[in-house]
């Protein structure tokens, strides 16, 4: 209810809010002060008019006192200022705000309480003491007595002012940046506990003496203020303990795993102690580090089957899911003899020998920013220029596809492959349906490369790239033209071209 009100009041004056905050702080001070006069005349019975006199006296210091602590406080509140002054502010402008808000109300109470206090209790306990007629024993003893009100004024003040200040720390803290640098600033729960605690249960035991206990004098509101103090600290001493130990106690420990789950500790677990919010809390904490452990063993095993670069792009959601079309270099490679090797070798170290093969060529792609797109059988399908775009993706897949011939045919596994390179255009993005993507490229460009593939068989080329991928080429290549071929599933023939390390190996060379 308080916090809904507030809100409305915040977005009703605006600009305008700081005077809410200043009515608001010294509002609750000066109730603070009257009721307090109101308590103390109560053991020296004066007459109502002075006991008004005196009350008016504690309202104008208190809120002059008061009004002063709030225009300290304004004078470092720049940053402050000038977040909301920018329409759109910096996350630099905007953190720096943000530390403005949540400990400026502190600040201002560090800085000024001990003088809003004297300013209010000394003028106020000499105009007392004077119309009251009770001398320099009673200024003495009511000046004691102020300890207690005083203390009490400036927890409930301060907590209205940080109450007030919530508005404007939820709309600032709304545009933080996720990963901004956290100081602590603020004033501790545990530090709260042992303020405010023995803060209100001493006034607690000051009012109920006064109100019952009659005319006592100086020497009853000293002896009511010793008692009351006594009482109130070591009360407030036993339930501060209690406080501390069922609520920061578990924040520390929460506090604590949530540190390991930022370093990627996802074993953390945050003991439930209760079944209050608290245990709850620990409960909801543990369910997300369960989550995060899960999340990252999938992005694990998804990495074991996808290209690592590909995960990423897929489980940041930044690519869209109805494809783009973009101009790539496509890669195939296939094992040569592979079927006849197959027909004479156990299925388990076919396999085995696949999987040594495969792990000697995708460094190879990953190496020249490449990503493999897919699997077949005995082949390879690997992609340049998406989903990282590269302006020289023709030389990065021509440059892979020879590294990977030599790579293979110097390895362990006793084959030779062989590599066709075509580039073009094609319509790259998350492929499939039911549930089960794949990212792919699809379009003529990549059943080109296929075919070129193929056709390495006919010329007895280990690389065969086409005439497009050649014209995209932005650093020199020697090249052997092997004229046009024929391939399967297109109408015209399309030359090709084999890399080569020696000058002039036939006609025809290409530089």
């Amino acid at each position: 209810m308080i916090e809904r009100f507030v809100r409305w009041l915040y977005r009703l004056t605006g600009r305008r809010y700081r005077y809410v905050v200043l009515v608001g702080e010294a509002g609750s001070s000066v109730l603070v002060a009257v009721a307090s006069v109101a308590v103390v005349s109560t053991f020296y019975d004066p007459p109502v008019a002075d006991v008004l006199l005196v009350g008016l006296v504690a309202i104008l210091t208190t809120t002059v006192g008061v009004t002063y602590a709030v225009w300290q406080g304004g004078r470092g509140q720049a940053p402050l200022d000038r977040w909301r002054a920018t329409a759109m502010p910096t996350p630099r402008e905007t953190v720096a705000a943000w530390h403005v808000a949540t400990s400026s109300t502190l600040q201002q109470y560090r800085r000024t309480s001990a003088f809003v206090s004297t300013a209010a209790v000394l003028p106020t306990t000499a105009v007392a003491a004077a119309v009251w007629d009770i001398g320099w024993t009673g200024f003495g003893a009511i000046l004691f007595a102020a300890v207690i009100p005083g203390f009490y004024g400036t927890v409930l003040s301060f907590g209205v002012g940080e109450t007030l200040a919530r508005p404007l720390v939820e709309e600032i803290a709304a545009q933080l940046p996720d990963d901004f640098v956290f100081v602590s600033r603020g004033l501790p729960i545990a530090t709260r506990l042992r303020l405010s605690v023995p803060a209100y249960t001493t006034t607690t035991g000051v009012v109920v003496a006064g109100l019952l206990g009659g005319s006592a004098g100086s020497r009853g509101l000293v002896l009511t203020v010793l008692v009351s103090l006594a009482v109130g600290l070591f009360l407030s001493f036993e339930l501060t303990n209690l406080l501390t130990a069922s609520i920061t106690s578990p924040l520390g420990v929460m506090r604590a795993q949530l540190a390991r789950v930022r370093d990627d500790d996802y074993d953390a677990r945050a003991p439930v102690l209760g079944s209050d919010e608290l245990g709850e809390l620990a409960h909801d904490f543990n369910l997300m580090a369960k989550g995060l452990a899960e999340r990252e063993e999938l992005r694990s095993a998804f990495g074991t089957y996808v290209d690592k670069d590909v995960v990423e792009l897929i489980l940041s959601g930044r690519f869209p899911a109805e494809g783009v079309e973009v101009d790539v270099s496509i890669l195939f490679c296939d094992v040569r003899g592979f079927t006849a090797y197959a027909e004479r070798a156990e299925a388990t170290e076919v396999v085995s020998t696949l999987n040594a093969l495969f792990s000697e060529m995708v460094p190879v792609v990953q190496a020249y920013g490449g990503h493999v797109d897919k699997f077949l059988g005995d082949g390879m399908m690997a992609v340049f220029g998406a989903p990282e775009t590269h302006a020289d993706h023709a030389d990065r897949a021509v440059d892979a596809a020879r590294m990977i011939v030599d790579v293979v045919d110097l390895g362990v596994s006793g084959l030779r492959v062989a590599a066709g390179v075509n580039s073009g255009r094609v319509v790259a993005g998350p492929l499939g349906g039911a549930g089960r993507f794949n990212f792919s490229v699809i379009g003529d460009a990549v059943n080109t490369a296929a075919r070129v593939e193929a056709a390495t068989r006919e010329t007895g080329d280990d690389v065969l790239i086409t005439a497009a991928t050649r014209d995209l080429l932005v650093r020199p290549q020697r090249l052997v033209s092997r004229g046009e071929v024929a391939l399967k599933g297109k109408a015209e023939r399309v030359e090709v071209f084999a890399p080569t390390v020696h000058a002039g190996e036939v006609a025809g060379e290409v530089g």
